[in-house]
């Protein structure tokens, strides 16, 4: 049987790229649900093609133009954030891909846990905010949680067969961002346009601004913590400029194994739909030659503080990273609409966590509260500074 796939985020980088690997593969896959934030334009023409079950728009001032334009068709149309949490609940849908940016995919991977469907993560946001309560419910409905983003597929494929085997400790590649060697001084001048130029990736303008302070590496630390359940003693993190080399494992014996290829977010966002399998395709291929020199270089942890910062709050557990997480969410916003500058964003960042109450042992409820607070101090600071 074919397996039905729900994409939430279905119009960003994500989302788009996933349903290439669908359109690719129609014997394995087809999609039972669709949703978007904003794009209703692009919500519109996936669903024409593809025809879903159900479509959420979640902006609902766009409700009206989605259902008149599927109006002919056989699909279900929602607004709203609350019809989220349902349509991940539909007997139709047998994956979630968790496509949506940050901490709004939170509420809806619960729902799709607890409604026994197969998770394919890629809003790693989701495991930083609320890792232990996630990985909790995940064990009680015995639910398997896939990684897409690049660096963890690498580290689930290099454990494959391992089981028996202890990880001694994993590496985290990153590519250092636009902005690898540069000084603060660099740093304080430069622009928007600057920072979303990412060297190797293409991506949302979010993770691209993320990828330049390297927050995003950090958010990854925090993820695989709980991914992969180890300590932050065990996660290493290494800038690899060619970003050839996704990520590695060192085992108890001193081996190491690293997954590798061209950097194209197809292939993790592929395996994590039909694990265990590996279906053909027509991605480009790594050749050696093309590269006949791969580097590897320390992390600038002074210079980019966010990559710290996330080292010192997985260390610390709670509500922490849930406050780190919404402070970077309304600076990076902040920084994309010109507000404030590049290094304000560790300043909003270091300032919340400083300022918002920590909780050691939070509830859902707590993540939620926590979340509202750091998101209105992180706004008023901001405001302040502008």
């Amino acid at each position: 049987m074919k397996k039905r796939i729900a994409i939430l985020g279905s119009t960003g980088s994500i989302g788009t790229q996933a349903l290439d690997v669908i359109s690719a593969n129609p014997e394995v896959f087809t999609v039972s649900v669709l949703t978007a934030g904003n794009n209703a334009d692009l919500l519109i023409e996936q669903a024409v093609k593809f025809q879903p079950s159900e479509v959420v728009i979640c902006n609902a001032t766009h409700f009206d133009k989605v259902k008149s334009a599927l109006a002919s068709f056989t699909i279900k149309v929602y607004q709203g954030e609350d019809a989220l949490v349902s349509v991940v609940e539909s007997d139709d849908v047998d994956i979630v891909l968790t496509a949506m940016v940050g901490y709004a995919g939170l509420l809806p991977t619960i729902h799709a846990i607890k409604a026994g469907k197969t998770i394919a993560l890629a809003n790693k946001e989701t495991l930083v905010v609320a890792g232990e309560l996630i990985t909790a419910l995940a064990r009680e409905h015995k639910v398997s949680i896939y990684p897409v983003d690049s660096e963890h597929s690498a580290i689930f494929q290099c454990l494959a067969g391992e089981e028996n085997n202890p990880i001694e400790k994993i590496i985290l590649t990153a590519s250092g961002g636009p902005f690898r060697g540069k000084d603060r001084a660099f740093l304080a001048e430069v622009t928007k346009a600057q920072a979303l130029k990412h060297p190797n990736w293409s991506m949302g303008a979010k993770i691209t601004i993320d990828s330049a302070t390297l927050m995003n590496k950090g958010l990854e630390v925090i993820e695989a913590k709980w991914l992969f359940d180890l300590q932050a003693s065990q996660i290493d993190v290494i800038v690899h400029p060619q970003s050839i080399v996704h990520s590695l494992v060192q085992f108890e014996d001193g081996s190491i194994k690293a997954q590798m290829g061209l950097p194209d977010m197809k292939l993790p966002i592929q395996y994590a739909l039909d694990y265990p399998n590996r279906l053909k395709s027509d991605f480009p291929r790594f050749n050696f030659l093309n590269y006949p020199s791969l580097t590897f270089e320390k992390p600038d942890l002074e210079t980019f503080r966010n990559l710290a910062i996330a080292y010192e709050v997985l260390e610390k557990g709670g509500n922490a990273a849930c406050i780190v997480n919404a402070a970077n969410e309304i600076a990076v916003d902040a920084f994309l609409h010109d507000r404030i500058g590049f290094l304000d964003i560790s300043d909003v960042i270091t300032e919340s966590l400083a300022k918002i109450a920590f909780i050691s042992n939070p509830s859902y409820s707590d993540y939620v509260e926590t979340n509202e607070a750091t998101r209105r101090f992180a706004s008023d600071m901001i405001q302040v500074k502008v």
